[in-house]
């Protein structure tokens, strides 16, 4: 028997078209580093079939990708709602990536027409002058006039105003509804620390239902009544779905721009009155310092919510003292939309216990399942204590990559994500660490997140990251990278005598080097390749004890 139900498609024109029709007054605030730039849903929407008019008069058509190389503002907003909207393909370029690796991405999603902000111009211009397949670039604001006209003289792609192109394109307020649910609305190219990045598309089906989830009252809960300050680049994993979720329930959105520093941020906060933002830990690491010194008003935030890497127990437990909010950890990839899990604690929780539960990368939304498989490839049961690498599958991970390449992340529906970790009887996720970071000193682990965590939580550290090293003994040995926070001072000594009564003695670190910052990826996790070259060239000055 089948049902009776309609077959409406679950579609990104849905998304724009809800949020149009019944959000039109919500509010999009462009923060340029001084002022305030406000747009309403109606006027964005407008653009953004103006947008998409204009691409039709470019000459783009079903399944053409459209890139973006641009940080958070109104006109991404506009082109994440009319490329996908329009039959075409959204594909966010991270900006942050050095210009081979964008030069290999473009080429290998066969980019049609790049919307770009003029201030990271420089960069695209280096990686198009190899480009066969770009044949238009639509610049966003101010840009060097001098470097285009150069560049114009050797080559047959085509640079546009965007203000001047959207002036000119039909506000039709046309739709195309995908054939298929499942067909391509957007594309983003996994960071490559491993590799070349790999290309992972999501479906209009996808995104719709990971829209759902993150807005749904056992995860994020946005509604009409938030406004979310988007800190998330939209050039990573669609900002973890932040913009589409947010339009589908008519929240405000603040756009920082490329003004991430927390200074700004904290500006934003105090005057813009977010309810929710979401972060890494990095970026809530600087501005928590910031506050220490400075004054911020966080009393309109209901919740803050961080991923991409382990949240330190001691950065909770600060915002949750200092200013009674919420931070949330998450866990996800690229390769899941982003959303997985979150960690917040079950109903009826005794609020001295509630950070046991934070602490951990959480359980997952429904939607979304998973499970640890050990070594030897076998299911591991939810026992808190057996370590296994974390499998995903749901309707919004990634059942393979883009041109089929490394298919051996796969087992049969299960994405392998490569994080080590334990799942509880509660179902609640522990990650011990990456597979390719986890320390194995003597034939035993060493979870080097759980040596970041314990370190971080001293007050006078400001960051922390632990490698393995080679040992003669031991095989590897842990090495701890340590920032002080501003003006302070700190001994190897001092901090391996704190994290005792936190870790096993036989995971102190004998090797610490304390540096000026942490390197970081193009996504703001810890650059731990960096430092294990670093260290291999003998350049980290190491204090032994």
């Amino acid at each position: 028997m089948k049902s009776t139900m309609q077959e409406s498609k679950l579609s990104v024109p849905f998304i724009f078209r809800h949020g149009e029709m019944l959000y039109g007054n919500s509010k999009i605030l462009n923060f340029d580093g001084e002022n305030v730039v406000e747009f309403t849903y109606t006027q964005v929407a407008k653009r953004a079939h103006a947008l998409s008019g204009a691409l039709r008069d470019l000459g783009v058509g079903k399944d053409d990708r459209v890139a973006t190389f641009c940080f958070n503002h109104n006109q991404h907003l506009e082109a994440y709602l009319a490329i996908p909207s329009m039959g075409a393909i959204l594909h966010t370029l991270n900006v942050r990536l050095f210009a081979d690796q964008l030069e290999f991405i473009v080429d290998d999603a066969q980019d049609k027409v790049i919307i770009a902000d003029g201030i990271v111009l420089g960069l695209l211009l280096r990686v198009l002058g190899r480009s066969t397949c770009v044949r238009d670039v639509i610049i966003v604001g101010g840009y060097d006039h001098s470097a285009i006209e150069a560049f114009g003289n050797t080559s047959n792609i085509q640079f546009h105003e965007y203000e001047a192109l959207i002036a000119n394109g039909v506000d039709v307020g046309h739709f195309v509804e995908p054939d298929d649910e499942n067909d391509a609305a957007a594309m983003c190219y996994t960071s490559g620390t491993t590799g070349k990045p790999k290309g992972v598309v999501y479906s209009h089906r996808s995104t719709w239902l990971h829209s759902i989830a993150a807005s749904s009252s056992a995860s994020l809960g946005l509604s009409t009544m938030d406004r979310c300050l988007v800190i998330v680049p939209m050039f990573h994993a669609n900002a973890w779905g932040i913009p589409y979720a947010a339009w589908m329930v008519g929240a405000d959105m603040i756009m920082p721009g490329r003004f991430l520093q927390a200074a700004p941020l904290a500006r934003m906060i105090s005057e813009l009155a977010p309810t929710v933002a979401s972060g890494v830990p990095v970026i809530w690491n600087d501005l928590l310092h910031y506050a220490k010194d400075n004054e911020v008003d966080f009393s309109s935030v209901r919740i803050l919510s961080a991923g991409g890497s382990s949240v330190p127990r001691s950065l909770i437990e600060g915002f949750r003292d200092r200013y009674n909010i919420s931070l949330v950890q998450g866990w996800g990839m690229t390769e899941t939309s982003p959303l997985c899990t979150l960690a917040i604690p079950p109903v009826g929780t005794d609020p001295e216990r509630a950070i046991e539960y934070q602490v951990t990368a959480g359980r997952p939304v429904a939607g979304v399942e998973i499970r640890i498989v050990d070594a030897e490839g076998i299911v591991a049961p939810n026992d808190g204590t057996t370590l296994g690498e974390i499998q995903v599958s749901g309707p919004w991970i990634a059942s393979s990559y883009y041109k089929g390449v490394n298919p051996e992340s796969f087992d049969g529906g299960w994405l392998k994500t490569g994080d080590m970790g334990t799942i509880d009887a509660q179902g609640y996720l522990r990650i011990t660490d990456r597979t390719k970071d986890v320390i194995k000193s003597g034939g035993e682990w060493i979870s080097s997140v759980e040596l970041e965590n314990a370190i971080m939580s001293h007050p006078l550290v400001y960051e922390a990251a632990v490698i393995g090293v080679p040992d003669s003994k031991w095989d590897e040995r842990p090495l701890a990278c340590v920032v002080v926070a501003p003006g302070s001072e700190l001994s190897a000594t001092e901090l391996s005598n704190y994290i005792l009564k936190m870790v096993a003695k036989w995971w102190l670190p004998e090797r610490w080097s304390f540096v000026d910052e942490i390197p970081k990826t193009s996504v703001g996790k810890f650059d731990k390749k960096v430092l294990r070259n670093l260290y291999s060239q003998e350049k980290l000055a190491i204090e032994t004890i």
